[in-house]
């Protein structure tokens, strides 16, 4: 299964850690990402802290913990490669679009993108290779 299918067919808890130019760290739940075609991940990302620190630091790191019993899931090393405010596409790509919709919830939201350098699992050291997108996360 590819990345793509997986986010979106794999329900879970998602959590984005990035740090600012300091070196400050902040960690926040993120919804499940999105996975372009070339392997790119992305995330809607509202006007806060986790954005903040990518404007000065586009190094983050992504944890996806599958719901169910165990622990199932993949760590992401990411670096932030683009960002773009497009309302359009925020509306394409909300999976909650009722919110997206929603007057009473309107606010500056941003599409960024990210390299993935790497992924590994959940639990344990993982192997050292690099992130391939055509790679089933369940095998890794």
């Amino acid at each position: 299964m590819k990345l793509d299918k997986y986010f979106t067919d794999t329900k879970g808890t998602g959590v984005f850690a990035s740090a600012s130019r300091e070196g400050e760290i902040n960690t926040a739940i993120f919804s499940r990402p999105h996975i372009a075609a070339d392997g790119t991940m992305i995330f809607i990302m509202g006007d806060n802290r986790t954005h903040a620190n990518l404007q000065t630091n586009p190094q983050a790191s992504f944890l996806f913990m599958e719901a169910g019993p165990g622990y199932r899931g993949s760590r992401f090393s990411l670096t932030k490669i683009a960002e773009e405010e497009n309302d359009d596409l925020v509306r394409e790509l909300c999976r909650r679009c009722k919110e997206a919709d929603n007057a009473d919830s309107i606010r500056k939201r941003y599409v960024v993108y990210f390299h993935i350098n790497k992924q590994l699992p959940l639990i344990g050291p993982g192997e050292e290779e690099r992130f391939s997108p055509l790679a089933d996360p369940a095998a890794l």
